[in-house]
């Protein structure tokens, strides 16, 4: 049996009454269950798998959105020895045609041996098995928590085993499936809850989607196999309420929670509504799975203060599904620590000058890389030195072997065992500072602009929608040029649009001495976005160059 299946059933048996996820049932009430409670049930469903076919080493599939499902069903998965793969759930602007044939197409890229659905989409049982045909099972929970348990199986596993096939977020009609081992999974866990400094008595506080890695890692993995408190809210439940999110830290007394940046600015705009909240007890508020802006992290620091927020607690981190989750996290309690540098400096020389003069660019403080875990920067084959912008490359015991495509395998590390991250950034006394995606740099006139910077200050324009925006370069006419689309409730009002465009350009102009070629004012919606939430600057640039914007 592999460290991690061990560790989740010593969790389960050694203190049943210690630990437990309390989550929204599909009647729309909480209810607490242990972790103890959850093995009981998912020794059930690995019965309920094994009967449907399911043998050590073959992929599940998961399409179940109530949270304490999910416990139950993935670890189900673990103890029948197959692999995990969440499937991402459809938003009321998706194409359920298409969604559906997409899915269809993961599911196959996958090798999925089974089908698992839960509240809210079990109904749909009858649409998907006609859609597969009878070689691929399709099961609810309630149909595999009816079967006989299994006695957890020592052979089952070791550390090589695939426990998940974690989809990335970009489209999924272009899906990839990262494969996380036990041996990953566990590594990465317990640097999680060393650099955390994560003990049985918290409390985590989490609305974070189990199919994104820091939903289905951080805020169900972990405390599922370390025997720790979860409160598991859902993504609508923040959409419908951004104060419950804050609200449920307070009630619960929470002590560690996670978000990226557009969940911390909704966050803090729904604290400057609020009243009789007691956010004393949050001791990381961790920032992380997009670029973090340091304006919207101190924002929220600062909202919460008159709650009992400690600004201290604000914790910002990097990662990535092909490292399992998280490669660094920044220092406990020192909140959030800034590097400002020479914006020229770093664009037409790859220098990060520290600077509080001129024109400047202000990153987040990343931390040192976690236990297992090492980190260069690169530029043309060559390793920098301290303050040298490159991309960045990580191995290590948390690093991914490879993905599964639609074309095959394809391997994530070189010979030596680094993987390519496609991030910018440099090092500072050994903590990671981003920069960007170096796929999404703007070359302009030989200059290295990053998308954020731009974003950053259209953003900044009254009546654009914070998190809303996108830089993109533009590749026609063979003129090195850009442009910029941004959100706005404005968007229909011919007058306020122009506004907006016209100082959105001076503003950018302004600070970056770069000219955007065009600026465009759309809709809240029109931005394609990942399942996760990021926007994808990609699809925003096939969108404009086809002329698919307002002009």
């Amino acid at each position: 049996m592999s460290e991690f299946l061990a560790q989740l059933v010593r969790t389960a048996t050694d203190d049943p009454q210690h630990g437990w996820i309390e989550a929204k049932e599909p009647n729309g009430e909480f209810e607490r269950r242990t972790w103890a409670q959850i093995h009981q049930r998912a020794l059930r469903v690995a019965g309920g798998l094994r009967a449907a076919g399911v043998r050590p080493g073959d992929a599940v599939a998961l399409f179940v959105g109530a949270p304490a499902d999910v416990a139950v069903a993935a670890q189900g998965c673990w103890l029948a020895g197959a692999s995990v793969t969440m499937l991402h759930q459809p938003t009321a602007r998706t194409d359920l045609g298409s969604y559906a044939a997409d899915t269809v197409g993961v599911l196959r890229m996958v090798g999925a041996r089974a089908l698992v659905l839960g509240a809210p989409y079990a109904a749909l049982a009858g649409d998907f098995q006609k859609a597969l045909g009878d070689d691929l099972p399709v099961r609810s929970v309630d149909e595999l928590l009816a079967a006989e348990p299994v006695d957890a199986d020592p052979q089952v596993s070791d550390e090589s085993s695939v426990a998940l096939l974690q989809l990335t977020s970009g489209s999924t009609s272009h899906p990839k499936a990262v494969r996380i081992s036990h041996g990953n999974l566990i590594s990465n866990m317990r640097a999680m809850v060393e650099a955390a400094q994560i003990v049985s008595d918290d409390v985590m506080v989490s609305w974070l989607p189990t199919f994104h890695d820091m939903g289905m890692v951080g805020f169900l993995t972990v405390p599922m196999t370390f025997g720790i408190k979860l409160v598991k809210m859902t993504p609508a439940d923040l959409l419908a309420s951004p104060t419950s999110w804050m609200r449920a830290i307070s009630d619960y007394r929470g002590t560690i929670t996670a978000s990226p940046n557009f969940a911390y600015a909704l966050a803090t705009r729904a604290l400057t509504k609020a009243s009789d909240l007691d956010l004393s007890s949050l001791r990381i508020a961790l920032n992380g799975a997009e670029p973090v802006d340091p304006k919207a992290t101190a924002g929220f620091a600062a909202a919460g203060e008159r709650f009992g927020l400690d600004p201290g607690c604000v914790l910002c981190a990097y990662g990535m599904a092909e490292a399992t989750l998280a490669v660094s996290f920044a220092p406990l309690g020192l909140g959030l620590e800034v590097d400002t540098i020479d914006q020229a400096a770093l664009s037409r020389t790859g220098r990060a000058i520290p600077s509080s003069e001129g024109t400047t660019s202000s990153f987040a403080m990343l931390g040192r890389p976690l236990s297992g875990l090492t980190v260069q920067i690169r530029s043309e084959g060559e390793v920098l030195g301290e303050r040298q912008a490159g991309e960045i490359f990580v191995r290590g015991t948390a690093v991914t072997d490879g993905y599964l495509t639609v074309d095959g395998y394809a391997a994530a590390q070189d010979a030596d065992g680094w993987l390519a991250t496609g991030d910018e950034g440099y090092l500072v006394d050994d903590q990671i500072v981003v920069c960007g995606r170096t796929k999404d740099l703007i070359i302009l006139a030989g200059r290295n602009i990053y998308p954020t910077d731009i974003e950053r200050v259209a953003e900044a324009v009254d009546g654009v929608r914070a998190g809303n925006s996108a830089a993109v370069s533009l590749l026609g006419d063979g003129r090195e040029s850009f442009a910029v689309a941004v959100e706005s409730t404005y968007a229909d009002d011919r007058e306020q649009s122009e506004r907006i465009r016209q100082e959105v350009a001076r503003a950018v102009n302004h600070a970056l001495d770069a000219r955007p070629a065009q600026v465009v004012v759309v809709a809240p919606g029109w931005l394609p976005k990942t399942p996760s939430g990021k926007i994808q600057r990609s699809r925003v640039r096939e969108r404009l160059e086809t002329g698919d914007a307002p002009t």
